[in-house]
């Protein structure tokens, strides 16, 4: 403080080199300071970097100081692996003969049509009409778009103020877009559905963790998880401070579900003083592709009734059903055949326009069904909504037509048959094809993909892979799958990212590549576990 006085006495005297602000004799006494009034102005004057503190700057954040539960979290999905495979794509970039392949075949995530799945026509007609609604008005546009795309954006466009698509919305969604939704659930499952009861979500995701930032309040509530599992739920449980209690899919009876495990979980948890408030269930499967039984339904739904927790049902997949044995029910056709309805059971569903035979996932777009939860906590629900104001209105009409597609008789109807079945049955014969190839490798075992989009081998590598992954401090699947992507350029996810039975080692891998690229991909898979294979025998 003294020095800083005297800087502003020296300033007052128009004292200009700092050799008569500092004399090397000493520092000018503060006793001849001018009256305050003097020195306020002669403070003005002073050059701006002359008036800041001289005290050495620390960053405010660091990553000792962020939020534990933020460096708690894992997305293995995007994980390691995948920045790695980011870097060889850039190196290839500027020196494509850097690596034994020429490009990074993304199989880690359920991305379509970054692999080169096709939009669906009328999909995107509607959305580009209600994009820009000057286009209806155009004569031209009547040779350009289907009759019934254009019918259908009207009548979008005609139920949102001023046709103002880049506005926002009521923070459930569009009204009408809600109640075109409730009618598709309707028709789906023979049962009465309601528009109130439907958040429109930008993906399934935001919904996921609306309903955890709801339950949880502290670590000593827990959320009932399949292991394997998207790592969606460990990692929103986590960010919300929550317990992830884990039950175990059956790998040796096709990853099936057994609610005798479910209590047996629900029971250890609850001897540790957790309280288990919901019970998470993932149909069909990601990452293993299972389709649960309207029987093994029933039980799951039993189960949460009889221990009163609350049923997150995650149906983003059920268009993916591939084999004939299997079909898909939603858990609230199933309990509302079984004579519950929202007095009996409290059930929220999922669904994205991400998956199916859709793909559209940077549309981002989505809805989540409340059902059985009283009043007022459906406000709270609608207030956690509104911080967010809305969904992005493009995935909020999107959503409404994946729903609701065209009907036969309509121009686009023949089309969108076409479209959808090609995408379907190529997904299911590449589904076979890559398990058939992976079954035939040595020390790999993969069930079937029932439905979904990912295969989920089971890797038994040799003790000398499980010393040399130690060596280097990794996980043995994530030595394979960084050993896999350096080799071939292929990305995969650990199975570590998703959990598995602690001793055995998986990974995931999507089945969306393109089938003309499906053989090479095979190949390259083939060769290079053969090698890895012979390098580490023991």
């Amino acid at each position: 403080m003294r020095r800083f006085l005297t800087i502003a006495a020296a300033a007052a005297r128009k004292i200009v080199t700092r050799r008569e602000v500092w004399p090397q004799e000493g520092i000018a006494s503060a006793s001849s300071l001018p009256p305050a009034p003097a020195l306020a102005a002669a403070v003005k004057d002073l050059p701006l970097c002359r008036r800041f503190s001289t005290m050495p700057w620390s960053k405010p954040v660091t990553i000792d100081n962020i939020n534990p539960k933020v460096l708690k979290c894992e997305y293995a999905v995007r994980g390691e692996i995948v920045l790695r495979a980011q870097l060889i794509q850039q190196e290839l970039l500027t020196k494509p003969s850097s690596y034994p392949f020429n490009e990074v075949i993304y199989c880690n995530i359920g991305n379509p049509q970054s692999l080169g799945q096709v939009p669906i026509t009328f999909f995107r007609e509607v959305l580009a009409l209600c994009d820009h609604p000057a286009l209806l008005e155009k004569s031209e546009t009547h040779a350009l778009f289907s009759s019934d795309a254009i019918a259908r954006a009207w009548r979008i466009l005609d139920n949102i103020p001023e046709r103002a698509t880049g506005a926002y919305s009521h923070s459930q969604g569009i009204r009408a877009c809600r109640e075109e939704i409730a009618e598709a659930i309707a028709a789906r499952d023979g049962y009465p559905a309601n528009a109130d009861d439907l958040f429109l979500t930008d993906g399934a995701s935001p919904g996921v963790h609306m309903m955890l930032q709801l339950l949880l309040r502290s670590e000593q509530d827990g959320i009932l998880c399949p292991i394997p599992q998207y790592p969606l739920y460990s990692a929103s449980i986590a960010l919300h401070g929550g317990t992830l209690v884990p039950y175990y899919l059956d790998e040796e009876n096709g990853w099936g579900l057994k609610v005798e495990d479910l209590r047996r979980q629900l029971q250890s948890a609850r001897a540790e003083g957790i309280k288990v408030r919901a019970l998470v269930v993932i149909n069909p499967g990601n990452p293993t592709g299972q389709v649960l039984s309207e029987e093994n339904q029933k039980q799951i739904i039993q189960f949460c009734k009889d221990e009163c927790l609350l049923l997150l049902a995650d149906e983003v997949y059920q268009e993916n059903v591939y084999v004939e044995t299997k079909k898909f029910f939603s858990f609230k056709k199933v309990s509302r055949s079984m004579g519950y309805g929202e007095k009996d059971l409290s059930l929220v569903s999922f669904q994205s326009v991400s998956k199916g035979y859709y793909g559209e996932c940077g549309k981002r777009g989505g809805y989540m069904e409340v059902t059985g939860l009283d009043n007022d906590v459906k406000d709270q629900l609608y207030k956690i909504a509104s911080v967010n104001l809305c969904s992005n209105i493009s995935g909020q009409i999107l959503v409404s037509l994946v729903m609701n597609p065209p009907k036969n008789g309509e121009e686009s109807y023949e089309l969108f048959l076409q479209e959808r079945d090609l995408i379907l049955a190529s997904l299911g014969r590449r589904a076979k094809t890559l398990a058939e190839a992976l079954n035939k490798l040595e020390g790999v075992s993969c069930n079937e993909a029932e439905g979904a989009m990912y295969l989920f081998p089971r890797l038994h590598l040799p003790e000398r892979a499980l010393k040399a992954a130690s060596a280097v401090d990794m996980l043995p699947d994530t030595f394979y799958a960084r050993r896999l992507l350096d080799a071939t350029g292929i990305a995969v996810v650990p199975g570590s990212g998703f959990g598995q039975v602690p001793g055995t080692w998986h990974f995931r891998c999507t089945i969306l590549p393109a089938e003309e690229k499906l053989p090479d991909i095979i190949s390259r898979i083939s060769t290079f576990h053969q090698r890895f294979m012979d390098e580490f025998c023991d």
